[in-house]
């Protein structure tokens, strides 16, 4: 089994690039891996680099 990352998250943030890469970059189409992104934070506690822009992603679609 792989060890624990250092960089928690890292894995959703990436599937946020390569979703938003495919879909023209509209975050609407991206909910669900958002989504995954902001329950990866919820469980590290934010204590990832790749959480902080989780907020401003979530802000833009619900407006």
């Amino acid at each position: 089994m792989a060890p624990p990352s250092k960089e928690p998250c890292k894995k959703e943030a990436c599937d946020i690039q390569a979703c938003l890469s495919k879909n023209n970059f509209l975050s609407q189409k991206c909910i669900k891996v958002i989504e995954n992104l902001q329950t990866c934070c919820e469980k590290c506690d934010y204590k990832s680099t790749h959480c902080a822009s989780v907020s401003g992603i979530l802000k833009q679609i619900n407006k």
